[in-house]
Parts: structure tokens; sequence; C-alpha cells
């Protein structure tokens, strides 16, 4: 009886000049209000949160492994990468070495952090943030000649692809080399873009004048970053087992624990998406809890008639407490609607822009997740719930003034 009762009062259309009209609207359009601010918080603040992520793992991989003293080279090989892949989680193993070294262009000068990689280098994610000219193949064994710099660095220099520079370091002397820019990368991570540039790691090692085993260090990829802490775990003992063979102090660390800063920003961004929920339900609960009493309040006449036929104050407020839940449904599915269609637009064109130095990123970063599901099942079980208490009003109704009230 109660579920048919609020049907036919939700569904009713032939309202006049009711009070509970406009509620009504309000109070749905409060929900829907509240449904568009969360959907779109939690996909700005989730998609801010992996493209930074992505930004730097992209850089630095999810595990990095050093000589402890850093001024000293990491012996380890072929063989010892292929034995570090071989522990679970482990996705990919890759070696590079630095060098710091200073570009010239005749009038300007620009230091730069040169990092070497090799052919097995996963150079993915640093190929889709190229900007203008190609990504080489690069070699372990021979010299590419070739280099890629940053746009900050190329802005800076007044280079583009195809030119050549002038590169100086300090190692027993002056040495230079004179490489031809292939191509300029541009991420927005401003603090890596404003300092390094990438060549081949041949030359990098001939410049440190090492061995063809000896690194700065290795770069470990994992399956998934939920069990970063596991998979560096299970990389320890093939790690002390390397470092006894060769006599060296070896240090491991997760990307989490090389950028503590960056991370622990991240994670306030959390805070944020509480903070966010917290005030959508107040939003939604009082604009509810407001249209839920301008019910009752007009449908008085209609209580005592209930009332005086026998029904219990309980049926009652199943009755209005059903009659709410449509309308916070019917808010909720609309909410859903424009929110997350305009997070699609916003997806796939782009078109709120931002300030790269400021965010990291050119336009809002858009990523659906999960959790949508049970925070709108959420709010739609706590909004109920808060009207539970303002339903009470109903067994306060005396039928017999209700029934002679217009």
């Amino acid at each position: 009886m109660e579920l048919f009762i609020a049907k036919r009062l939700f569904g009713t259309r032939n309202e006049g000049k009711r009070v509970s009209k406009p509620a009504v609207t309000i109070a749905q359009w409060g929900v829907a209000v509240g449904i568009m601010v969360m959907t779109a918080s939690i996909c700005i603040i989730v998609g801010f949160k992996q493209q930074i992520k992505e930004k730097v793992i992209g850089f630095g991989s999810h595990i990095q492994i050093h000589n402890y003293y850093s001024e000293q080279p990491l012996v380890a090989g072929k063989e010892e990468c292929d034995r570090l892949l071989q522990c679970n989680g482990i996705a990919h193993v890759q070696t590079y070495i630095n060098k710091a070294g200073l570009i010239s262009t005749g009038e300007e000068l620009e230091g730069v952090l040169l990092k070497g990689i090799g052919a097995n280098y996963d150079t993915d994610f640093i190929s889709a943030h190229i900007i203008d000219g190609t990504m080489p193949q690069f070699s372990d064994t021979t010299a590419s000649g070739k280099i890629l710099i940053s746009n900050t660095t190329a802005n800076k220099l007044r280079l583009k692809s195809g030119d050549k520079l002038n590169i100086y370091f300090m190692h027993n002397g002056i040495k230079a080399r004179r490489l031809t820019v292939a191509a300029i990368y541009q991420t927005h991570l401003n603090e890596i873009d404003e300092v390094l540039a990438i060549t081949d790691i041949y030359t990098t090692r001939r410049l440190n004048e090492w061995d063809d085993n000896m690194s700065t260090g290795i770069e470990v990829s994992i399956d998934n970053y939920e069990n970063l802490e596991e998979s560096r775990d299970n990389l320890l003992e093939a790690i002390n087992e390397i470092a006894e063979e060769n006599n060296q102090r070896i240090f491991v660390q997760t990307i989490e624990e090389a950028e503590p800063h960056l991370f622990a920003w991240l994670n306030l961004l959390d805070q944020t998406v509480w903070i966010i929920l917290i005030l959508v339900l107040g939003i939604a609960g009082f604009t509810m809890i407001s249209g839920l009493l301008i019910l009752i309040l007009e449908k008085t006449n209609l209580i005592g008639i209930l009332k005086a036929i026998g029904a219990r104050n309980i049926s009652i407020r199943k009755i209005f407490l059903l009659y709410a839940m449509f309308i916070i449904g019917r808010g909720m599915i609309i909410g859903n609607i424009i929110g997350i269609t305009t997070c699609m637009v916003q997806q796939h064109t782009g078109i709120v822009k931002l300030d790269p130095a400021m965010y990291y990123m050119e336009c809002v970063p858009i990523e659906f997740t999960w959790w949508l599901i049970p925070m709108n099942i959420g709010m739609f079980v706590i909004s109920t719930a808060m009207l539970v208490l303002p339903s009470m009003l109903i067994s306060r109704i005396v039928p017999t003034k209700a029934i002679r009230f217009e």
C-alpha cells in the first residue's frame, strides 16, 4: 500500500499551484547539482593524480636501484638485469647513465643532466610527449650523435629539431660532444623538463670511462602499482646476491620514497575528496529535509484521512520516505547524466584549459573510476537516512485537526 500511494503522489501531474511543486523541484535539483559536483570532483582529482604519477614514473620507473655511494657506478650487466626480471611482479628492467653537462649554442649556455639510455629502454612515455622531431633508436654499442631536449631548454637556447649543439663535460679535463637535436619533448613537469636531456648510453658510458657492465642505476617497472612495496621486497634477495658478487653496497627505493614530497601532496588530495563529499551531502540533505517538511505540511489533510481509516504512523512515514526516495533517485539520475556527459566532453576535447606552469598539464584531466558507483549508493542511503528523523513529524499530527486543515 505504501509503495502504491508514494508512486501516485510522485507521479501525479495535476499539482496546480501547490507549494510543494517548487519545493520538490528545488530538492530534486539540489540532489542533481550535488551529484554533478561529486562526479566532476572525483573524476578530476583521480585524473590529476593519475597523470602526475604517470609522468613521475615515466621518468624514473616504479623502483630505482643504484650504488649506495652515488658518485660510484653500479656494477650490474645484462645477466644481473635478467635475474631481476625473473622476480615476481617485475615487468621490465633497464639501465641508464647520468652525466652533468653544459650545452652551448655559441651565444647561450644551459646546464643539463644528460641521461644515457640503451636499446632495451622503454621509450613509450617520452615518445608520447614529443612535440617536435622523432624518437631515434638508441644503441648500447654505438654513438648515435643525437640528443632529446625539453621544450624549456629549446626555448632558452632557441633550438629546434635538426639543429646542432655542443655539449661540454668535466671528467679528467674538459670533454666535448657535438650532437644533433633529434626531438623536443614537453611533459610540463617543470622540475625535470628544465634539466633533463636524453642521448644513447654508449656516449655517456664513454664520457665516464666506465665498463659495459657499469651504470648510474637500474630502473624497474612492475606489473601492478598496488603491489609496489611487495615487488620491492621480491627484488631484495636477488639484489643482495648481486651486491655480494660485485662487492658493492646497493640502495633500493620506490618512486614514492624517491619523491616523498610529491606523493605526500597527492595524498592530500584524498582529503579534498572527503571534504567535497561532506559538503555535497550537507547541501543535498538540507534541500531534501526542507522539501519533505513542506510535503508533510501540505499533505496534512491526506495524513489525517489515512490515520482516520486506520493507517499507522510508521506506515504513513514509509509513504513519505518512499516519495522522498523517488525524488532523490530522479535527482541522482539527472545529476549523473549531466556530470558524466560533461566529464566525457572534457576528456575527449580538453576544452577547459589549465596553466601548465602551475598544474603540470595543459587541460583539466578526467579519469573515470569505479568508486563513483559506491559513492552514488552511499549518497542515496545517507540522504534517505537523513530524512528519517524529520518524517517523525507525522506522528504529531492529530487526525481530527488534520482533516479540517486546508
